[in-house]
């Protein structure tokens, strides 16, 4: 049996210096860093040996961004032509949150399933380290430590239709950035968007 997921994400939380959980992206966006582990649980295939009591330097926080168009590349822009952006619509509740999080709907109000939502807020390490624990252990998500992060990852099929359906994370420097989708999935979504937040 594998080691529990909680050790797994703690020691690569210790070789970061600051415990960096990342998310999850679209299925048909390929990883450029490194492929989730068959077992649902974080590689630390490389990591080193932590110390008993090692030096943590908190990363400073970047900035929360306030729009959902400049977080995205231009090709990934693209993909995503014609879909609507937060469309009142829909009944959601988009843009800046009073907390101060983002929050990015890309659906059209038509629609049936399609939709890929994107929320972006402030987490401290300690709950976030909780939260994907608790998603690879009880929902069977994989984790991995791209982009100085944690990313964590899970597709499935719709229950309703006959699409894909998904929810991809990413934690690092106290930022995550949750993104929640069913057939629409375009190539490089979450690692643009890492690019333009995290630099």
């Amino acid at each position: 049996m594998s080691h529990p997921p909680v050790r797994l994400l703690a020691v690569a939380a210790a070789v970061a210096g600051l415990v960096l959980l990342a998310g999850c992206a679209p299925d048909s966006e390929p990883s450029t860093t490194a492929a989730p582990s068959a077992s649902g649980t974080a590689d630390a295939s490389a990591t080193p040996t932590a110390s008993p009591s090692p030096t943590v330097t908190a990363a400073a926080t970047p900035a929360m961004p306030t729009d959902c168009l400049s977080i995205l590349s231009e090709p990934v822009l693209a993909e995503l032509a014609g879909v609507p952006l937060n469309d009142p619509a829909t009944g959601e509740t988009t843009g800046v949150q009073a907390d101060g999080s983002l929050v990015c709907l890309w659906k059209d109000p038509a629609a049936d399933t399609s939709h890929l939502l994107t929320t972006i807020s402030k987490m401290a390490s300690g709950p976030a380290l909780d939260m994907l624990n608790s998603l690879v252990a009880d929902n069977g998500f994989s984790c991995f430590t791209p982009d100085k992060g944690t990313r964590c990852e899970k597709t499935w099929q719709n229950t309703t239709y006959p699409v894909t359906d998904g929810r991809t994370l990413f934690y690092r420097d106290g930022l995550l950035v949750d993104t929640k989708y069913s057939n629409l999935a375009p190539s490089g979504y979450t690692s643009s968007i890492i690019e333009r937040v995290f630099g």
